[in-house]
């Protein structure tokens, strides 16, 4: 009988050990976090492949007279049932609205001025996420502390208020957890580049959010033609920017590793070069004006060795562009082999995902397989 007993207790003792570890697996999972956009209009969620996300972030929700505000409320009400109803394919969904945004961005330093202003701001939106049963708030504020858009206010004190903003919302997540039982999220969009650290305390920030959204892409190019996604650093050009210098970057400020989430372009970004350019990457750029800043799945089936383009990829960048010798158009952006560099570097550096803008830039979800690929 005490034989029994004890081979019992061992059978129960293997199996709690099973589950622990199982769901250290579970945890261990990066995310991939795609934001969909609600300003064009009425989302069909038969276009989005829930199995395939952790976590939806609806952009935008506005900053109006110091409170979170959907301007078009019965467009994002129906939005939010819609994506909601994601969660019978995937019941671990989990369902963000974003703040902000480059276009909404001008009104954050006022909102969160003071005390009272920030806990008003908190509060409505929470009760956003509270009337929609969702799951978490995202801020995309761009950008504290330094100019974003033309016009945005922008003031020292953007510092130390980015923070406490945080640190309002957290207390009225927690309330809303308290009625609900449910975790909620709170996350951030920031820029991916060192001055957005100069202007925020990412490290004290961090300390009530879920995860820190690097927008590592867009990196703006004046002069020579850059990537604007790149991995690494490129040797055909100075590099001032790369995702792999912002994740270094803002480990180095606080920010733990396992919150950091790594941004993916879905889409182009495209320059005009000069008449005697030839190689594309690192020549000197005419204008930024083309038609060809598109989304991904444009990119490969109608320009990818097409149409006068010719498709690189710069090894040391882990980087592809697209140069048209003939046109001088040049085209810079993430392809499947970019991807996997990025997500096997999540891997490596166990950061906590990727996220990506925006979904419908690559409506064949060529980008997305491969994120499902390489972090299978």
């Amino acid at each position: 009988m005490k034989r029994i007993k004890q081979l019992f207790a061992l059978i129960i003792v293997v199996m709690f050990l099973m589950a622990a570890k199982r769901n250290t697996i579970a945890k261990a999972k990066p995310v991939v976090i795609g934001y969909v956009t609600g300003y064009s209009g009425l989302i069909n969620p038969d276009q989005i492949n829930a199995q395939k996300l952790t976590h939806i972030n609806y952009a935008f929700v506005n900053v109006k007279n110091n409170q979170a505000y959907l301007d078009n409320a019965k467009r994002d009400s129906t939005n939010f049932v819609r994506l909601n109803s994601l969660k019978l394919k995937n019941p671990n969904l989990q369902i963000l609205i974003s703040i902000g945004g480059w276009s909404w961005s001008e009104n954050f330093s006022d909102a969160v001025l003071t005390d009272s202003l920030r806990k008003g701001f908190a509060k409505s939106s929470v009760d956003i996420i509270r009337k929609h049963q969702l799951d978490g708030v995202d801020i995309d504020w761009e950008y504290p502390g330094m100019p974003g858009e033309a016009g945005n206010v922008y003031r020292p004190e953007d510092k130390q208020n980015f923070t406490l903003m945080f640190m309002e919302l957290r207390k009225e997540l927690d309330i809303l957890e308290k009625e609900t039982g449910n975790k909620k999220l709170l996350t951030t969009a920031t820029g991916g580049f060192a001055s957005f650290l100069n202007n925020t305390e990412m490290g004290e920030a961090a300390k009530y959010l879920d995860y820190v959204n690097l927008m590592t892409y867009d990196y703006y190019a004046s002069k020579q033609a850059k990537h604007h996604t790149n991995l690494f650093d490129s040797k055909a050009y100075p590099s001032d920017n790369s995702a792999d210098k912002a994740i270094k970057a803002y480990i180095a400020a606080g920010v733990p590793a396992s919150k950091i989430v790594m941004g993916i372009a879905f889409y182009g970004r495209n320059l005009q070069l000069v008449a005697n350019a030839n190689k594309g990457i690192g020549d000197t750029i005419l204008s930024s004006a083309n038609s060809y800043g598109k989304g991904y799945t444009f990119l490969k089936d109608s320009l990818l060795n097409k149409k006068g383009f010719v498709a690189y990829q710069d090894d040391d960048a882990k980087a592809p562009y697209l140069f048209n010798p003939q046109t001088k158009a040049f085209i810079s952006y993430d392809d499947e082999w970019s991807v996997d560099h990025k997500c096997q570097y999540v891997l490596q550096h166990k950061l906590g995902g990727v996220m990506f803008w925006e979904y419908s830039s690559d409506k064949k979800e060529y980008l997305l397989n491969q994120i499902t690929k390489s972090f299978k």
